[in-house]
């Protein structure tokens, strides 16, 4: 028996922009909402955007709607559509609840689904999943036009997703990818942030930052993995490679999406985490999920309690409801030691909601970013440059401290900030260079994931232990070069269940190379088809990965050829996938460090126990690695020579042109 809601949730589905007119919805003030955007737009730009938002309606509506939207556009800088907001409750449901003729479309609307769920997205509202302005969609009609779209189509169709916006179903092959999306793509001399600001307005281009606009994002657990294994490595470092970090401090910033990984991270990696989040909104949502331990709005409490925590080695996560900048300069003022520092505010997006100035309230801040727009970006400029004294401060008495590529030191150097050495570079390390370049990305090892359509925990639990037996079974043949990778990797995933990592879908990652996401895709296969587990799953990954991002400030910030800026990889990384057995690829500009920044690329890949699955993992993947690591090797990268020679013995048909090393001592002797 179908239940009644699902049959109503079905049909809503099935009719997507409905004919009629819903009633009206009022703006509910106890959701976390997106900031205001600025008035950027000229009389006749906004005619425009009105006439672009229109049409996605029948004529006899405009007269209710155009009125509707205009009010819109100058409440809140963009047009919604709030009124076309679905009843039903968005989140990532049994896949055969979905209407569909297509299981792998089944699997991409739970995977949007997901995206905007209360629990995971940053402002649901808005279909903003996080980062501040990181989209699924632009706005309502989008979203329901997509669904319905994905409801009718065949195993023979492919939808095309311009920027958020349904170009429409076309005729393709069984082959061939389900779903193709591109985000923020303009033409590279449009590139700037006012840029995105009027297109975005215009409703003609978004931000898809990097698993928002493809769909692909898994909560906060997405970055918990890889933020553990950077503080963890950090504290190593800081260690002297030392293992026992217990007491150390690890002070950073932002409880978003992406960022609210970080207080998990820091308990799991066994550390005192202290990270600051000036929105009560984003502190309580982490705090009622279990992500922060404390929560501190005096400044003298937190202090005692962190030296408290440091001085008994506790593993523990204190929040500060408040600005950065004024923690800061406390552990400053106060000659406080800390260990490990860094930043995850949205600074890629600082003029608009990722960085608030010191010294002004969230609400004063939110009305002078849409009103005073010069204003707001010289206090945030003036923040910046204190932000960064007192972490020069704090670095001077021995703190390590790293840019986790969310642009700060770039934002920060053209504030005027005193992070600029004399010789031109950052004062501070990109945590790529130092840490997850040289031992991750070089050597293949990314951020894998898979998500259990069945949304049943028991099959999640199953890919656990199957992981756990794959990595394992790799680690007893395993060179050395790749033991420590292989081993935190096995730990994390043993301890992945008793942590409470699943917020939306019941999804989990890790850190693999190669050989390591083929073995346990395949695995995970053969266990769908052998009735093991229950339902199909869908692979994919972070774009902050091996191939899949050319991003001169974090991805790619350990590539010293001169290549950084270039973007090749990316595009190629994406049009591999697509013709290996992608179930849907994606291209974005943006993501992360910023628009007009990074160029990244991502996949989807159902799998469902049949042969031609197998066939598709075993090509797609091992592209979709490959690629990088032959791009590394190319710029001189050791780890990566080392990685692709390995690759070469094991797959007869690969051949990678190799790079010849000149001598130093030449090439310095001929100038």
């Amino acid at each position: 028996m179908i239940d009644i809601e699902i049959k109503n949730f079905r049909k809503a589905i099935l009719a997507g922009i409905p004919d009629f007119l819903p009633e009206y919805k009022k703006y509910d003030e106890n959701i976390n909402h997106a900031p205001k955007r600025k008035n950027i737009l000229s009389k006749e730009e906004k005619k425009l955007a009105l006439k672009n938002a229109l049409r996605y309606f029948p004529v006899k509506h405009h007269k209710v709607l155009a009125p509707e939207f205009a009010k819109e556009l100058e409440d809140y800088g963009r047009i919604y559509m709030y009124r076309y907001r679905p009843d039903y409750k968005i989140y990532a449901r049994k896949i055969e609840d979905f209407p569909h003729k297509s299981q792998q479309a089944a699997a991409i609307m739970l995977m949007l689904s997901n995206n905007l769920d209360y629990a995971v997205a940053q402002h649901p509202h808005e279909l903003i999943t996080y980062g501040g302005n990181g989209a699924a969609f632009q706005n309502w009609a989008q979203y329901l036009l997509t669904m319905k779209y994905l409801s009718e189509m065949t195993d023979e169709q492919t939808l095309v997703l311009y920027s958020g916006h349904p170009l429409g179903l076309f005729p393709s092959h069984k082959e061939a990818p389900r779903l193709v999306i591109s985000n923020g793509m303009v033409i590279p001399n449009y590139s700037s942030k006012d840029h995105w600001e009027i297109f975005n307005a215009l409703g003609v281009s978004q931000y898809g930052q990097m698993t928002a606009g493809s769909f692909m994002y898994i909560g906060p657990q997405g970055i918990v993995h890889g933020t553990t294994i950077t503080v963890l490595n950090a504290a190593r470092m800081h260690n002297n490679g030392n293992s026992d970090i217990g007491g150390k401090i690890f002070v950073s910033s932002g409880l978003g999406g992406m960022s609210g990984a970080q207080p998990k991270a820091a308990v799991i990696a066994g550390v005192v985490g202290i990270v600051a989040e000036i929105n009560p909104k984003a502190v309580e949502k982490r705090y009622k999920q279990g992500w922060v331990d404390e929560v501190y709005t005096d400044l003298d409490k937190l202090k005692e309690r962190a030296l408290s925590a440091k001085k008994n080695k506790e593993a523990v996560s204190l929040a500060y409801n408040g600005n950065v900048v004024d923690l800061w300069e406390k552990f400053a003022d106060d000659d406080i030691i800390i260990d490990l520092g860094s930043d995850q505010t949205s600074l890629h997006n600082p003029w608009s909601g990722g960085y608030y100035p010191v010294g002004i309230s969230f609400e004063d801040s939110n009305r002078m970013m849409a009103e005073e727009p010069v204003k707001f970006k010289e206090e945030v400029q003036a923040t910046l440059r204190r932000h960064v004294s007192a972490i020069n401060k704090l670095a001077a008495k021995g703190m390590y401290f790293f840019d986790y590529g969310n642009a700060f030191l770039l934002e920060a150097s053209r504030a005027g900030a005193d992070v600029i050495k004399a010789d031109g570079k950052f004062r501070y390390p990109s945590y790529v260079q130092d840490i997850m370049g040289p031992l991750y990305f070089d050597y293949g090892f990314g951020p894998y994931r898979w998500v259990c359509t069945s949304s049943k925990p028991e099959d999640l639990a199953i890919t656990d232990r199957l992981a756990v037996e794959v990595l394992e079974g790799i680690s007893k043949k395993a060179p050395s070069e790749i033991q420590s990778q292989l081993a935190d990797n096995i730990h994390w995933i043993k301890e992945a269940g008793e942590n409470n990592l699943v917020v939306g879908s019941q999804a989990r990652i890790l850190y693999a190379d190669s050989e390591g996401r083929i073995k346990i895709a395949l695995t995970m296969n053969r266990a769908i088809r052998d009735g093991l587990i229950s339902a199909p799953i869908v692979l994919g990954r972070d774009h902050h990965d091996v191939s899949g991002t050319d991003s001169p400030y974090r991805e790619t910030s350990n590539i010293y050829d001169g290549s950084s800026f270039t973007a090749d990889m990316a595009i190629q990384n994406v049009i591999g996938d697509s013709f290996r057995g992608a179930t849907w690829v994606s291209i974005h500009n943006g993501g992360g460090v910023g628009w007009g920044e990074v160029i990244n690329g991502g996949f989807g890949m159902v799998i469902d126990g049949t042969e031609q699955a197998e066939t598709r993992i075993k090509e797609m993947l091992h592209w979709d690695v490959n690629n990088g690591i032959a791009r590394r090797s190319w710029a001189r990268n050791e780890p990566a020579i080392f990685t692709v020679k390995r690759e070469m013995e094991r797959t007869p048909l690969l051949k990678v042109t190799l790079p010849n090393v000149a001598d130093d001592d030449l090439i310095e002797s001929c100038f």
